[in-house]
């Protein structure tokens, strides 16, 4: 077991090696977490991306209140940054997902005619995505978590065979979707009553603090969990195993036949 899982030393007892192994224990566990949030979050290029496009929208309407040009602006800023992963050869679902949510920004504001329509389709995709995080943490399959298996390597393990981390993942899931709908309920107003410029500084400035809060909490609830289960390296083990065991069996049946064959032979000549 790891020191996540270790029960408390008793008052007055030292484990072993003064208690090095168990924090190094602790210190592998975490950035082992931090490592697979980075990933699953897209890091410091993935905040850049998501909030890049937007930026450069607000900029240039706020100076010439020109809808079209400064749509057309963002959503090439958006493929520029999918080109280059793509030159790259990175992961590029994080870039995907901004053209495609510029994409439909575009086309609505254009449609519409209305600057402020821009935004609406990224402001209902984070109201569905907070209702996601809430309604899949009541029914006990908590979203973050349905998200962040895979990356763990331990997919649905969670659920059944380890509670802490489920607990964690409940936890994480209602951060997320608390402080999503806490952004919804700044936005949608200001969608009404503010104007274009006023709506984009807005939506700019919270892009990235609620953002990082809810990773950060997820990081804190997930460290101090237990560490996950690896069903891939339980599936490799099980392989091994299973041809290990056909490969003894094939020995047992050889010798066998073997033996068989020896003593048939010692029988003619009998």
């Amino acid at each position: 077991m790891t020191s996540l899982d270790k029960p408390t030393q008793d008052a007055g007892q030292s484990p072993p090696g003064g208690g090095r192994e168990d924090d190094g224990q602790v210190h592998d566990s975490r950035a082992v977490t931090e490592a697979a949030l980075f990933e699953a979050f897209g890091g410091i290029r993935g905040m850049v991306e998501t909030v890049l496009p937007g930026l450069i929208f607000v900029t240039i309407f706020t100076i010439n209140k020109d809808l079209h040009f400064s749509a057309i602006a963002a959503l090439a800023v958006s493929v520029i940054m999918l080109v280059v992963r793509l030159l790259r050869k990175d992961t590029v679902k994080h870039a995907f997902s901004g053209v495609f949510g510029v994409a439909f920004g575009v086309v609505f504001a254009m449609f519409t005619g209305n600057a402020k329509d821009f935004y609406l389709p990224g402001m209902l995709y984070t109201l569905g995505l907070a209702l996601a995080y809430i309604i899949t943490t009541l029914v006990g399959v908590p979203l973050i978590g349905l998200m962040l298996g895979p990356v763990f390597k331990e997919n649905l393990s969670w659920r059944t065979r380890n509670p802490g981390r489920k607990k964690a993942y409940t936890k994480a899931s209602w951060a997320w979707g608390l402080i999503l709908l806490a952004k919804c309920a700044i936005l949608f107003p200001l969608y009404w009553w503010a104007d274009t410029t006023q709506l984009g500084w807005v939506l700019v400035i919270l892009k990235i603090p609620p953002f990082l809060l809810a990773v950060w909490l997820t990081w804190v609830f997930l460290a101090k969990a237990p560490p996950p289960i690896d069903v891939f390296a339980e599936m490799e083990a099980a392989e091994k195993a299973e041809e290990a065991e056909k490969a003894a069996k094939a020995e047992r049946e050889g010798a066998a036949a073997e033996n068989g064959e020896t003593a048939a032979g010692r029988h003619r000549r009998g």
